[in-house]
């Protein structure tokens, strides 16, 4: 009896002398980040989401005192980013940087190595923004209308690069070839760096990138720009029409990025994370960068862009079953 009760005082003891330390490995509001925080990134270095993304974690570094480090890992039009968030540990070192084609692949694609509805939750909605319209000069199309009708003269010889099958840049051109009622030929890359390489080059003849990478291009001379996607004029470049107004009634794609974590990330680490991304989006020089480039900064709560993911998912849901969209 004496050793039994000796065996259990001292197991006890050894319970409870872990359970501080046990403790110490889940941060709390007030300590974290104690270590170097991975966002990991669907799209290679140059486009739209790791520029806005690098841009951020740059102005976290600085208010959080540790290091933001961007993890780009593209394939499946950011699919494989977000199944390595979804089975990372949901300690809050390990955030996704995601776009709409998050909800849009929800949607289309069947064989998602991922569940969107239960392995990831929401942080913050962090800017809006449209997507732009560019060709190639050897193109004879001077405007939107132009373009539709050139395309339904000669079938599946307009070539268009995206980022990859699946990517923000492949759903837009796939509504508006829907709704236009064209065929046109869809080249997917690595990433959207190299399509814009050969549209440039004039192996493509159009593109559909988002304001912020196609701004640079939308003003020179290697390419023309032809519309914005959204329903209302761009105020970086209002003299450019929209895509609705030009040929195409009823056309509305715009760009969005927000930040999720792993489902079960502790609700404090959650609202700590979303307080420091708010107050970077809402700092004037951030602000100001991100008009420029055209993009709208927003900045919601966990709880608005949930809601916000939700109603994505819904409109994408009713737009397929609609059009018959599909990825290919």
């Amino acid at each position: 009896m004496r050793n039994e009760r000796t065996l259990h005082a001292t197991c006890a003891l050894a319970l409870t002398a872990s359970m501080p330390a046990m403790a110490a490995d889940v941060p709390t509001q007030n300590d974290y980040p104690r270590k170097t925080i991975r966002v990991l990134v669907g799209q290679s270095p140059g486009g739209a989401i790791d520029i806005i993304a690098r841009n951020l974690a740059q102005e976290l570094i600085k208010s959080m005192g540790q290091s933001v480090v961007i993890d780009n890992r593209t394939g499946a039009a950011g699919s494989i980013a977000a199944s390595l968030a979804a089975r990372a540990p949901a300690d809050g070192y390990t955030a996704l940087f995601i776009s709409s084609s998050y909800t849009i692949n929800a949607v289309v694609d069947k064989n998602l190595l991922f569940n969107p509805d239960k392995d990831l939750q929401p942080v913050t909605l962090i800017a809006t923004a449209p997507f732009i319209l560019l060709t190639h000069p050897s193109v004879p199309a001077k405007s939107v209308k132009d373009l539709i009708a050139l395309a339904k003269a000669k079938p599946n010889q307009l070539n268009y690069g995206s980022g990859g099958i699946g990517s923000s840049g492949h759903l837009a051109a796939v509504l508006f070839s829907s709704m236009a009622g064209i065929t046109i030929t869809h080249i997917p890359y690595k990433g959207v760096g190299a399509a814009f390489t050969d549209v440039i080059g004039g192996q493509l003849q159009m593109i559909f990138t988002s304001i912020v990478a196609g701004m640079p291009y939308a003003k020179g001379p290697r390419l023309n720009a032809l519309a914005v996607t959204s329903l209302e004029r761009s105020a970086v470049l209002p003299e450019l029409p929209t895509v609705a107004e030009s040929g195409l009634p009823g056309y509305d794609y715009a760009l969005w990025f927000g930040l999720l974590v792993p489902t079960g990330t502790p609700r404090p680490i959650i609202a700590k994370l979303n307080a420091e991304v708010v107050r970077v989006i809402n700092q004037p020089d951030f602000k100001e960068k991100i008009l420029n480039d055209g993009a709208q900064p927003v900045g919601s709560s966990a709880e608005r862009f949930g809601a916000y993911l939700k109603a994505d998912f819904a409109n994408w849901t009713k737009v397929v079953k609609s059009t018959g969209m599909t990825l290919e």
